[in-house]
């Protein structure tokens, strides 16, 4: 192809001296990344020509690679006064070979599929879709770039620290020299998120420069870096249990995990977390703990706030469906707002790896013959039903193996309703309920273990499911009653209330809805004598959240035997969501969010299902699932579900926080804490602490706070980090939310998740906390 070039032309030693730079970086920063020598990063720091694609017409060649830290993709604009474009690897969510993106379908021919390959983001920027030169190139930029993203993933908290601050030393040093003078030390400490007077910065240069060079380079810049990092807490936590020599011996180690930690440890867990987490040689032969180990269990796994025992799958999972939160998305399809935004298949894949596990599909007649996707009576643009269904069936299961309910809303004519099933039929295939499990009519769901790997389809159909056993199943096209949710969408189009209308229903599209028949709400009463237990209704978010208020008890006993799915209102044209917490407390299964927004209300979900494998189901409290329960989230009476706890909250300091305004040099942030509990109406509480000026590198509160827990089965606990502003609102820095009955004892770090979720690799929280049984 003629677009491809080589690397910039050099002399031969030109070449020769670039190149024992590379392996000298390779060999530097492949050492923190465990790739020391590696060929693959040897290739993605060299770089190479790709083709980028942007339209048919749109193929240019640029120059791409890694960056010295090893941390940062760069490719060549060639605009004038352009700098190189770039991006992190952690903004990475995969790499996809082949045509599989949207714009590659679109703007290349099926002839090149070998040569091409997407760069998919996290959040809403825009895949980056390229073509190498040979499949071996493909293969080779592939491989790499996914060796380093996996070997970053899988980087220890205080590796991915140390990798993060040598990435900013080497931006301070801004002539290369690999020395560093007091102007570029103050550079330094504003790119770490911290400001200090030139007379601290001065003294903390002046003791780091044995040498008296007026520059620090080599170990000097080692010790500058362990002054930095040094914690205090640390030392004190330490120093109460380290009582062997002045090193935590296995015995001083046990009794840190028996009265801090407060588990259930025995010798042999001391003695693993020391096999484990010493760094130290030495120590690790003599069975002690240095300082540094320390640091690191308290920074992985077992030292996280998250119980170990619940990141894999540890509930029932042969229950009933109807006895599990489903993780919902509602117009799944759009990748914005819902008046203009794009509609794309990318965004079900984002849902589904996400472990959403019910996708909703807005189906209406496409002009060529073939349905499509898109939000009804709007300007957002469509996506092909078909590539839609190809999508899903892709990337169902990737991340859950548990059932996914793909939620029809139906508006097409019975000539493309037919086309709709038998695109489901034919690339959904075995895969696809088509019937009820077993010989007989059934009286209850199946379970998400009984589903595993399959697909059901949420929709109208014709007749009752046991006419399938009765031979009374021949019939044809029929009517039925419009969606609740597409009527309310054309009422919010139109400026009077339309009449309830009625579309023509597809008998083989009838036909494929088994267990998650949509009928209307009439009544609690009515549902009970009239529906089976497979017949379900969606509300409208008003209408349940009235029903949660006024009727909590006959909502949550409804939802005992039969699915309900709420969906936010027509009216957020903005695609906000709504309060997902009160929807669950009465037991609702199906609670329908927005994935694409980013806000609290999904965070909130996320905690929701973070736990469990993150499969996407989470088994509902016994008292939601048992007959007999009389629980009430809105007014409490003795029950099961009042499990009095004092939860106490101790928040000691937190780590590399992230810049907010990364275009201003000198913007440094004044970290303050939320703690958030979100549950029963009787335990919602926030507490927060005082802000820190200037400093998110290493700002230390030590604020203790309490909150009274009711209901512990439904809370969640959220901390929120914000940026204190005296005139305007606080800016957002960071998140993280999971249930309480997940949480972890004693001293825990905190992961800190940005606004899409993902996880930022070098910040965290530090707490200590304790939930205890009330008095």
């Amino acid at each position: 192809m003629s677009c491809f070039h080589k690397r910039p032309k050099r002399t031969k030693s030109e070449e020769q001296a670039f190149l024992e730079h590379l392996k000298k970086v390779a060999k530097e920063n492949g050492k923190r990344l465990g790739l020391e020598g590696d060929s693959d990063l040897k290739f993605l720091l060299l770089g190479g020509k790709l083709v980028k694609v942007r339209s048919k017409s749109w193929k240019h060649g640029r120059y791409f690679k890694l960056e010295e830290d090893c941390h940062t993709f760069s490719h060549e604009s060639k605009k004038a006064f352009k700098q190189n474009h770039t991006f992190s690897i952690d903004d990475i969510e995969s790499v996809r070979k082949g045509r599989h993106s949207e714009g590659l379908k679109k703007y290349t021919d099926a002839s090149v599929e070998d040569l091409c390959f997407s760069i998919i983001f996290k959040g809403r920027k825009k895949n980056l879709d390229l073509m190498a030169e040979s499949p071996e190139d493909v293969n080779k930029w592939v491989s790499s770039l996914e060796k380093v993203i996996s070997n970053m993933h899988n980087l220890s908290n205080q590796k991915k620290s140390e990798h993060w601050i040598f990435s900013c030393i080497r931006k301070a040093d801004k002539n290369g020299d690999n020395m560093m003078t007091l102007k570029e030390v103050k550079h330094f400490l504003r790119q770490i998120n911290v400001e200090v007077d030139d007379s601290y910065a001065a003294d903390l240069f002046k003791k780091c420069d044995t040498s008296n060079s007026g520059t620090l380079e080599g170990e000097e810049i080692k010790q500058f870096y362990d002054m930095l990092t040094h914690r205090e807490e640390i030392d004190v936590i330490y120093g109460k249990y380290a009582q062997t020599e002045g090193q935590m011996s296995d015995r001083d180690l046990l009794n840190f995990l028996l009265n801090e930690q407060r588990e259930q440890a025995t010798a042999e867990d001391a003695h693993r977390l020391i096999e484990k987490y010493e760094v130290d040689k030495t120590a690790k032969q003599n069975n002690r703990m240095t300082k540094d180990g320390f640091l690191m269990y308290l920074q992985q796994d077992d030292g996280c706030i998250l119980n170990p025992a619940h990141r894999s799958v540890y509930q029932d999972m042969n229950q009933p469906l109807n006895h599990y939160y489903i993780s919902s998305s509602h117009n799944t399809y759009l990748m914005a707002d819902q008046l203009k935004g794009p509609s794309s298949t990318e965004a079900y894949i984002k849902a589904l790896m996400k472990s959403c596990r019910c996708v909703e599909l807005d189906c209406w007649d496409g002009a060529d013959g073939e349905p499509v996707i898109y939000h009804g009576h709007t300007l957002t643009s469509k996506v092909l039903f078909k590539d839609v269904i190809k999508a899903i069936n892709d990337y169902a299961f990737k991340t859950s193996q548990y059932p996914v309910i793909l939620s029809l809303e139906n508006h097409c004519t019975v000539e493309q309703q037919k086309l709709m099933a038998r695109h489901l039929v034919f690339f959904l295939g075995d895969a696809l309920v088509k019937k009820p499990l077993g010989d007989t009519m059934p009286t209850n769901f199946p379970s998400p273990e009984a589903l595993k790997g399959k697909f059901l389809i949420k929709g109208k159909r014709l007749n009752k499911l046991d006419s399938i056993f009765t031979n009374n199943n021949v019939i044809e096209d029929g009517t039925v009653s419009e969606e609740d949710e597409a009527a309310e969408c054309k009422e919010n189009s139109q400026k009077e209330k339309p009449k309830k209308s009625n579309i023509k229903l597809d008998k083989e599209l009838s036909d494929i809805v088994i267990y998650c028949k949509s009928v209307h709400f009439n009544s609690f009463e009515h549902a009970k004598e009239n529906q089976a237990f497979y017949e379900m209704s969606s509300f409208k978010e008003s209408k349940a959240f009235n029903l949660a208020e006024t009727s909590a008890t006959a909502f949550m006993h409804h939802n005992m035997d039969k699915l309900s799915r709420i969906y936010p209102a027509g009216s957020r044209t903005d695609s906000s969501n709504y309060n997902p917490v009160p929807m669950w407390n009465v037991g609702c299964q199906i609670v329908a969010l927005n994935f694409q927004t980013n806000s609290k209300e999904m965070h909130l979900n996320q905690g929701r299902f973070l736990l469990n494998g993150f499969c996407g189901y989470i088994l509902k409290p016994e008292f939601q699932r048992s007959l007999s329960s009389q629980f009430n989230p809105n007014t409490l009476t003795e029950g099961s579900w009042l499990k009095k706890k004092i939860f106490h909250v101790m928040v000691i300091s937190a780590q590399q926080l992230p810049k907010i305004n990364k275009e201003k040099q000198k913007s440094i942030v004044d970290p303050l804490v939320k703690v958030e509990i979100h549950g029963v109406r009787a335990d919602n509480a926030s507490k927060e602490t005082h802000h820190i000026e200037n400093n998110g590198f290493n700002p230390m509160w030590n604020k203790k706070f309490q909150f009274d827990i009711s209901v512990p089965e439904l809370a969640l606990v959220r901390f929120l980090l914000e940026d204190h502003d005296t005139a305007s609102q606080n800016d957002f820095i960071g998140q993280y939310c999971l249930p309480l009955t997940s949480v972890q004892n004693g001293y825990r770090h905190v992961p800190v998740l940005n606004k899409r979720g993902d996880n930022i690799s070098s910040a965290s929280l530090f707490v200590h906390l304790m939930l205890l049984d009330a008095p």
